[in-house]
């Protein structure tokens, strides 16, 4: 498992794009999503508060993506196409960042993800965020 340390440096594939995230509670917020966006991206992700996610180098490599109601902002490499992370819908102070950016983190180090229900998202709904499920990984040599 990763060790708890708040501010985690970063990068996408190709190293356009290093970046600096400070995580708002570590890796407690960890979580995966079934919105029809995340769940073809696949991502699971770590939250950190407005300001928490500085870009140390490649900027300019740095393309959005915005759909729906355009309020999530979506951060992709141009060169690799790795999405780093995101400007939040549900909470435009907080941004997710893709773990599997992080040095030395992958999303394989956690073996359980909370799921959200983004399909009947609490913007849309007017209801609290509710848990879709939770994602399982569970190494071959541990497989009884």
């Amino acid at each position: 498992m990763v060790d708890g340390k708040k501010v985690r440096a970063g990068q996408c594939h190709c190293g356009a794009v290093r970046f600096e995230a400070t995580l708002s509670d570590g890796f407690n917020s960890i979580l995966r999503c079934t919105c029809s966006y995340c769940r073809m991206r696949g991502a699971v992700v770590v939250m950190a508060e407005m300001g928490g996610v500085k870009i140390l180098q490649g900027k300019d490599a740095l393309t959005t993506y915005r759909f729906h109601t355009g309020a999530a902002q979506h951060f992709f490499c141009s060169c690799c196409g790795i999405y780093t992370h995101h400007q939040r819908r549900s909470n435009q102070n907080s941004y997710a960042v893709n773990v599997a950016c992080l040095d030395g983190v992958s999303p394989f180090d956690f073996p359980e993800v909370p799921v959200t229900d983004g399909v009947n998202h609490t913007n849309d709904t007017g209801k609290p965020t509710r848990r879709a499920g939770t994602l399982r990984f569970i190494p071959a040599d541990r497989e009884s």
